[in-house]
């Protein structure tokens, strides 16, 4: 029986993209809930904003007139992520706690300089143990390894940062913002990544990717807002899991990486699209590794329920 966690209700909850995969400067289509990277530097349209196969978000939760600043995840290049979070004008210092969804370089390989560019120290790193598995890679047959880049505890120790490592849920920011911890896979379809290995004591296994997971907060007379990283455990399982741990049942909006991009999980693309719409979200905004073809069905089968995410994108979630 899965243990119940006491996540409190908040205000308002902004999700500020550092590093997606897409970027367009000519949007134009901010409302209440989006605002996008505003191209204008001194007078001039010279504000670039870096698009990369990388995620990074810094969360603000607000209750009463308490807030909390997070950052999830630090992108792929060394650069992507800090360049954006000075070209925006973000005040890092506002930073508590950092969070890692999990230990693939697409979401810590700038993990150096964004902990370099946060002025507090000694702040919390929470992460699965998982996420220093190493050596991973990609196995293509016999012959063919892709090695995944690892992040490690010796680097973590060397920013001067706390390393706090989990695999059960963890509740962040004074408690408005659940880590999830490891996530059940139940559903019959989400198999998790098939050419995924790593050697432990020399012995290959295949990678479950168990430390991949999510944020959640619960938004006052809305439901759930779920933030995930790559969703290797799959996306639908995860908010079965959030739903489960937070025991609330409503579900306002779901953000983030599901991992439906290429041959391996486009089958699974229209199948996953329906089983959200089960749970009957307000907003649905894939992101990062959703992938073109899962961006587009979701789109269409979701109507104005659709965000689109960019980098430097800010989304607004409020409470009734």
């Amino acid at each position: 029986m899965t243990k119940s966690v006491p996540l409190k209700e908040i205000d308002k909850v902004e999700i500020l993209t550092l590093q997606d995969n897409y970027i367009d400067l000519t949007a134009m289509d901010n409302s209440e809930i989006v605002q996008r990277a505003m191209p204008m530097k001194d007078g001039q349209l010279r504000n670039s904003i870096l698009a990369e196969h990388g995620f990074s978000a810094l969360v603000r939760t607000t209750a009463g007139d308490e807030t909390h600043t997070l950052l999830f995840d630090t992108g792929f290049s060394e650069i992507g992520a800090a360049y954006n979070a000075k070209a925006l004008g973000v005040d890092l210092s506002q930073v508590e706690t950092v969070a890692l969804s999990h230990g693939h370089m697409d979401h810590t390989g700038g993990f150096a300089a964004m902990m370099e560019a946060l002025p507090r120290k000694g702040l919390p790193i929470v992460t699965h143990p998982a996420a220093f598995r190493s050596p991973r890679y990609l196995k293509f047959g016999e012959t063919t390894k892709i090695i995944l880049p690892s992040l490690t505890r010796e680097e973590v120790a060397a920013t001067g940062m706390k390393l706090e490592e989990t695999e059960s849920p963890m509740l962040l920011s004074g408690g408005h913002v659940l880590f999830l911890g490891e996530i059940p896979r139940k559903t019959d379809f989400e198999r998790g990544f098939p050419v995924a290995h790593y050697q432990e004591e020399g012995v290959e296994k295949w990678d479950p990717i168990e430390d991949d997971t999510s944020l959640v907060m619960n938004l006052g007379g809305r439901g759930l807002v779920v933030l995930s990283g790559c969703a290797h455990s799959g996306i639908v399982n995860t908010v079965i899991h959030a739903r489960e741990v937070t025991c609330v049942e409503k579900v306002h909006a779901i953000m983030g990486g599901f991992h439906l991009g290429g041959p391996l999980f486009e089958p699974i693309i229209e199948r996953t699209t329906e089983e959200l719409g089960k749970f009957n979200p307000d907003h649905i905004v894939p992101t990062h590794c959703t992938g073109r073809k899962a961006i587009a069905f979701m789109e269409q089968a979701m109507g104005d329920r659709f965000i689109l995410n960019m980098s430097g994108t800010k989304l607004t979630f409020s409470a009734r």
